[in-house]
């Protein structure tokens, strides 16, 4: 018995696949292009128009950039290297593979804040923040947790200002989104656990990137973030009063997409658009933190904090707010096919045509 293709209509029911592929597959039926799903558990998909093939999978992993490539924006110390040398503004900092190694190198680091992350993970897995000042034992408890993800750790230096989604595809941006951490609003009446659970009530949020937005968890990292503001997951808070419950801005761990595509400082476009030519890379996110996205950049105003091989689509489609860009097409278009239909989504409402 040979193996099962399902080749799909707009009819077939998808809503089990994660976002950016089913929005890949919507544009992919606008085109005429064909969709075959090989392997429904990891999002794999064999995208046909004439005489192009392509397998993609999760939307964004597909075969124009190289396993080498891969493997550079895999490792965030190999990346960070390859952009400073090539001109692009990064943090400094070490990598470590053992507590032992943080103490030589405490006196250097505790000169300001902080970021600990493991080298290899993404949606801002085992990701933490020291505020400076801090102790030496603060920082090798961060290391020791970190190295639970991975065999090394990436120490550097914290970057004032607010985080930005570059999509480059093709060396040219197609969406920036700013990502704000997971936050509640006060409302004068409401503790944080019920104004969590308000804010989860929106259709657009849900769990395992189903939907446009990610539910808010109260977990160990949300419950210790409260606790470093004083607060408790019972505080009730002042009408208006904004609170974070993370420190980093993963819309995978329930952040909020804000489009800047047309408010951010071109110069910050060309900068993005320089690292992905860097480590050659046709298709990726470039995170990039930016004290004043209207000012033009300057040596110590930004930094590209990291690159992603595997971007998802959906946060520029269908942002929390703002206007949605068609970031699939220009995927599409980078894998050869052709795409004419010109579409825009807006504010998360959902795809209509793939039940």
């Amino acid at each position: 018995m040979p193996p099962y293709v399902q080749r799909l209509n707009p009819l077939d029911r998808v809503n089990d696949l994660e976002l950016s592929t089913r929005l890949l597959i919507e544009q992919c039926f606008g085109a005429g292009i064909t969709v075959e799903l090989l392997d429904r558990t990891n999002n794999f998909l064999r995208l046909s128009q004439g005489a192009v093939t392509q397998y993609v999978r999760q939307a964004s992993k597909t075969g124009v950039d190289s396993y080498m490539t891969f493997l550079v924006m895999e490792n965030k110390q190999v990346c960070k290297l390859i952009l400073h040398e090539a001109g692009v503004r990064v943090p400094g900092g070490v990598q470590v593979s053992s507590a032992a190694e943080v103490i030589q190198y405490y006196e250097i680091l505790s000169a300001h804040s902080v970021v600990v992350k493991p080298t290899t993970t993404n949606f801002g897995i085992g990701i933490h923040f020291l505020q400076y000042p801090f102790s030496e034992g603060a920082l090798v408890e961060l290391v020791q947790k970190g190295l639970q993800h991975d065999s090394t750790v990436v120490i550097e230096e914290w970057v004032p200002g607010d985080e930005y989604r570059f999509i480059v595809v093709d060396f040219a941006v197609e969406g920036i989104c700013q990502r704000i951490p997971a936050n509640v609003i006060g409302d004068g009446r409401s503790s944080i656990a019920e104004l969590v659970a308000k804010k989860n009530d929106d259709p657009r949020r849900g769990v395992g990137h189903t939907k446009p937005l990610e539910k808010i968890q109260l977990g160990e990292v949300e419950l210790m973030m409260l606790q470093s503001q004083g607060l408790s997951q019972s505080s009730v808070l002042k009408l208006g009063t904004q609170i974070f419950l993370r420190q980093n801005s993963n819309i995978s761990t329930g952040g909020d997409s804000i489009d800047r595509t047309d408010d951010v400082h071109p110069g910050y476009k060309e900068i993005a658009n320089a690292a992905a030519r860097a480590v050659a890379s046709r298709i990726t996110g470039v995170d990039m933190i930016i004290e004043d996205p209207s000012a033009p950049p300057t040596p110590d105003n930004h930094a590209i904090i990291e690159m992603n091989f595997n971007p998802v689509l959906y946060i520029h489609e269908q942002p929390y707010q703002g206007a949605g860009r068609p970031v699939t097409k220009a995927v599409l278009r980078a894998l050869g096919f052709r795409v004419e239909e010109e579409r825009r989504r807006g504010n998360g409402k959902g795809i209509q045509s793939v039940a």
